[in-house]
């Protein structure tokens, strides 16, 4: 496996994991009606790379899935990683 590759690899293990993580934390503090973090916050660990495992996870655990910003938005981020990483390997193997 390629050096980078591998890289990229862990990065989106890790930054899935934060967003699970996240996300579980987020509905746990809500049941208790203690400090959130901001959906802001949400939707950028989700830019940065945790949309496909914060959707699934919101979806399972059912939190926030009345939010229009992220039934819709998580979605929207997650066809623009698919499409980032399409381009990418169209300019790598053309």
């Amino acid at each position: 496996m390629p050096f980078g590759l591998g890289l990229a690899l862990i990065y989106f293990v890790l930054i899935g994991i934060v967003a699970v993580a996240i996300t579980v934390g987020d509905k746990a503090a809500a049941k208790k009606q203690k400090w959130r973090v901001p959906e802001a916050t949400l939707m950028m660990i989700g830019l940065f790379g945790g949309a496909l495992p914060m959707f699934v996870t919101m979806k399972m655990i059912r939190h926030k899935t009345k939010h229009m910003k992220f039934m819709i938005g998580l979605p929207l981020e997650i066809a623009l990683h698919a499409a980032i990483i399409c381009a990418i390997l169209y300019l790598k193997f053309n």
